[in-house]
Formats: C-alpha cells, sequence, structure tokens
C-alpha cells in the first residue's frame, strides 16, 4: 500500500510553481544591472506595496524585526520608556523595546482571537502609571496569524493615552479591518517578508508603512546608517537595514500572484472550519476583517492531548507546529522585565494551541485526512 502524501505545514517549492517564470525574468533582470543594494526593483516595490495598503509611504526594510526597531528608533524609545505588546507573540516584538533600553509590558490576550485584549491593556497602562517607574510611550499591537488586531479599540486607547502606535503586521500583510487594509491603522505598520509569510521572500525581508512625510524620510536615514542628502552625510545613529533588490524581486513577482493566493488560503480556511467543527475549536474571526491565513490554529483540550495528535499526525505525514508554545512573559529572557501580573489567557492557549498545514497547496481531501486523525485521537 502506497504511503500517503506528505502534507507539509508550508510548502514554499509548489507555491514558486505558479509564479516561476516571473521569477526567474525579475531574477535575471537584477543579475544583469548588478545594482544589489537599493536597486530599482526596491524602489518599484515600494511603490506597488503603498497602492496595495493604501498608505502614503512604504519603506522597504531588511526584516520585519528591524522594521519595528527602526520604528522606536525614530521615536527615540529608550530607557525609562514602557511599551506595551501581547504576551503572546514572537520575540521580535519583545526584543526590539530591550535593544533599545525600554520596557517591555505584557498585555493579555482576547481568547477567542488571539489578538491583544484592549480591555487588558487598558488595565496594565494604568498599573504602570500608578507605579510611576515608567513612561508609557508605545504601543505596538500585533495582527496575529493573519488575522487584524481590534485597530478601533486600540485606536481610542493610545489616542487617550498620548502613546505612539505601532502595527506589528509581521504576518498579516494583505488583511483588511473594517474595510481598509492593514498598513494605515496605526502610526506606523512594520512588515516581515520571511519566506513562510503569505508574501515572503526567499530571505529575510520587511517593510515600514506610514502616512507621515517626516517619519517616511526619517526611516529612510535610519535604515541606510543614519544617511543624510549623500552616502557621507550622517545625520544620526542609523542600522544597515536596507532591503536587498533581490528580496524585491521575488516579492514583484510573487505580487502577480497574490490576491489569488489570498483567496485559496480562505477558501482553505472555511473548509477546515466546516470539516473540524465540533472535533476542536476552530479560530474566531475578528468582526469586521478578512485574514490572510498565515497561519491556522486550532485549540485542542489540554497539552497532553495536543502530544497525541502531533504524533498521530506525524505518523500520518501530516505537518504541525505549536506558535506558541510559551508566552514571553514565561520566556527566560524576558521573565525578569516582567512585573508580575498573571495573564491567564495567554498561559491556556499557549499550552492547547496547534497549528496545522496551510499553504494554497492544501486541498479537501487533505483536511479530510486530518479531521480523520483527529477522529482517531479524541
Amino acid at each position: 500500500m502506497d504511503a500517503p502524501r506528505r502534507l507539509p505545514l508550508f510548502d514554499i517549492k509548489a507555491e514558486q510553481a505558479g509564479f516561476a517564470p516571473e521569477l526567474r525574468r525579475r531574477l535575471d533582470a537584477v543579475l544583469a544591472h548588478c545594482q544589489f543594494i537599493l536597486g530599482p526593483e526596491v524602489a518599484e516595490l515600494e511603490e506597488r506595496l503603498a497602492a496595495l495598503s493604501g498608505a502614503r509611504h512604504c519603506i522597504g526594510i531588511s526584516s520585519g524585526t528591524d522594521a519595528l526597531l527602526i520604528a522606536l528608533m525614530a521615536e527615540g524609545v529608550g530607557k525609562g520608556d514602557a511599551v506595551f505588546l501581547p504576551a503572546f507573540t514572537y520575540t521580535a516584538t519583545a526584543e526590539v523595546p530591550l535593544l533599545l533600553g525600554a520596557t517591555p509590558v505584557f498585555v493579555d490576550i482576547d481568547p477567542r482571537t488571539f489578538q491583544i485584549d484592549p480591555a487588558d491593556l487598558r488595565r496594565r497602562i494604568a498599573a504602570v502609571r500608578m507605579a510611576g517607574k515608567l513612561l508609557p510611550r508605545a504601543l505596538i499591537g500585533v495582527d496575529l496569524f493573519g488575522q487584524p488586531a481590534d485597530w478601533a479599540s486600540l485606536g481610542e486607547i493610545v489616542r487617550a493615552e498620548g502613546l505612539f502606535s505601532l502595527d506589528d503586521c509581521a504576518q498579516s500583510f494583505g488583511a483588511t479591518f473594517r474595510n481598509r487594509r492593514l498598513g494605515t491603522l496605526a502610526d506606523a505598520t512594520a512588515v516581515s517578508f520571511f519566506p513562510t509569510k503569505p508574501l515572503g521572500g526567499y530571505g529575510d525581508g520587511g517593510a515600514l508603512f506610514t502616512e507621515s512625510d517626516d517619519r517616511a524620510a526619517l526611516y529612510r536615514s535610519l535604515r541606510s546608517h543614519g544617511e543624510g542628502t549623500t552616502r557621507y552625510e550622517v545625520l544620526r545613529i542609523g542600522i544597515n537595514g536596507r532591503l536587498d533588490t533581490l528580496q524585491a524581486a521575488v516579492l514583484l513577482a510573487k505580487l502577480t500572484g497574490f490576491d489569488a493566493a489570498l483567496a485559496a488560503r480562505e477558501r482553505i480556511a472555511r473548509c477546515y472550519d466546516r470539516l473540524l467543527s465540533g472535533l476542536v475549536k476552530t479560530p474566531a474571526r475578528v468582526p469586521d476583517s478578512t485574514s490572510v491565513w498565515a497561519i491556522y490554529s486550532v485549540l485542542l483540550p489540554d497539552s497532553e492531548t495536543r502530544t497525541r495528535v502531533q504524533v498521530a499526525l506525524t505518523a500520518a505525514r501530516i505537518g504541525s507546529n505549536i506558535y506558541y508554545p510559551r508566552p514571553l512573559h514565561r520566556q527566560p529572557a524576558y521573565a525578569a522585565h516582567h512585573d508580575g501580573p498573571d495573564l491567564p489567557v495567554s498561559d491556556a492557549v499557549a499550552a492547547r494551541i496547534l497549528a496545522l498545514p496551510m499553504h494554497p497547496g492544501v486541498e479537501e481531501p487533505d483536511i479530510e485526512r486530518i479531521a480523520e486523525v483527529l477522529r482517531a485521537v479524541l
């Protein structure tokens, strides 16, 4: 009997088949002109991404992490400042404030959508103000797993509290909130083009979006060592944070089928919802939004059941992963910076969550196989 088809969590090689000729054309053009740093493809990509998001400015950056770093550097965030962010997200969101000498303040998440909880954010800001040790300066809201955070509520909070708002849209470029694509809902928006993202390059890459002319000019300077109008005029301390031309070429090639890929991801998510309903807790939708489904995660009854499910999926040649097995306030690198309050939702979700295969190559029979494995274990 033949082994079942291998179903990886991500399938970059299969995705490439759909745009291979355009990819080759784009890469050959870069190899011909040899402008590997800030070549014409970078400017073209910035223009197209700005138009796609509706933002006034897009600045190509070397990674999503560097995009977060540059955005906070531009605001002068540093020692004595509190930066609020969800406890349930990737480490990059928390490490950036610490690199600048600021303090991350971890906020719990909504148990249904896994996005930052506005009510807990208000409590955490009030607690920091009452303690008087840190100055509330910024919010990093994360659009987790492809869905947007509740930017209507978050916007009200940052305006009332006088905070700089930074949208960590690393996983969710192309998603919408109240009929607006992400990129304009915060003071700045940071995007990652890590290879497994719905719009991913073939290496590290990222971008910053803003409506502010002044911020855009500052971001462009900071990504190039703090340069002024010429390469050897250094106006400020910056970093080497430029997007490579080859990565821009890859992303331009992938943009040709981006909308179709997002539509395929939505069809797959709906199929998962239908076939897994009643077996596991499927992802809740953020109201008035669309998702790009970077990750499709379900909740199992407990961590022991999750382990058994993963073993069974592996035996069936089906990929899975845990995003994230430990919330940030439980990580050794951040434990000393956490001011103590319990974050029970983040803890509970981390113990139960499991990501299933999500890429345009997933078909309904594949999801039926996954459902069979779940039924056998549960």
